[in-house]
C-alpha cells in the first residue's frame, strides 16, 4: 500500500425513503456486481454539504428540495483502495477516500429519481434494507459501511 499518497476528500449520502429503505446504485464502470450509495469528491473551496447536494443531483437527478438532511457523520470515515486499484483510479493521486457522510430523508417519489444524468454514474438503482448494505458493497468498503450503519441506524 502506498501510504505516501493522500486520501481524496469526499462526501457520501445515505438516502433513506419513507419506508426506511436505502438508495443504492450499481456503478456504470464496475465489472463486479457491487452496489453503493451516492458519493463524490469535494471541489477545492466547496462546502461539504453543498458537495453532497450537488453530487446527489448529478448521480440521481434528485433536487435538493426533495431531501432533508437528518445527520452528518461525527467524524470523517476512511477507506483504502486495494493495491491493484491505486494506480488506476483518480489518476493515481490518492490511496483512498476520506468521507463526510450525510443521512438524508427522501421526500419525493421514485418518479423523481433519474440516474440518466449528464454525469451518469449508475446503470441501475434500488431501495434496500439498510442492514444488507455491507453485503452489497465492494469488500474494501465493507468496514466503512458497517461503521456508518452503526452511527446512523437509530435515525433511519
Amino acid at each position: 500500500m502506498n501510504t505516501s499518497l493522500p486520501y481524496r476528500p469526499c462526501v457520501g449520502m445515505m438516502l433513506v425513503n419513507m419506508d426506511g429503505k436505502v438508495f443504492v446504485g450499481q456503478r456504470l464502470d464496475s465489472k463486479v456486481e457491487a452496489w453503493q450509495m451516492p458519493q463524490g469528491g469535494i471541489d477545492p473551496g466547496e462546502d461539504p454539504r453543498d458537495t453532497a447536494m450537488r453530487e446527489l443531483g448529478e448521480e440521481t437527478g434528485i433536487v435538493a428540495d426533495l431531501v432533508k438532511v437528518i445527520a452528518q457523520s461525527k467524524e470523517e470515515l476512511f477507506y483504502d483502495l486495494p493495491d491493484e486499484l491505486v494506480g488506476q483510479i483518480w489518476g493515481g493521486k490518492y490511496r483512498g477516500q476520506r468521507q463526510i457522510w450525510y443521512l438524508m430523508r427522501f421526500l419525493g417519489t421514485d418518479a423523481d429519481i433519474n440516474i440518466a444524468t449528464p454525469h451518469q454514474e449508475f446503470r441501475d438503482w434500488q431501495w434496500i434494507d439498510p442492514h444488507s448494505l455491507p453485503d452489497l458493497i465492494v469488500p474494501f468498503k465493507k468496514k466503512l459501511y458497517r461503521d456508518l450503519l452503526a452511527e446512523f441506524a437509530h435515525l433511519i
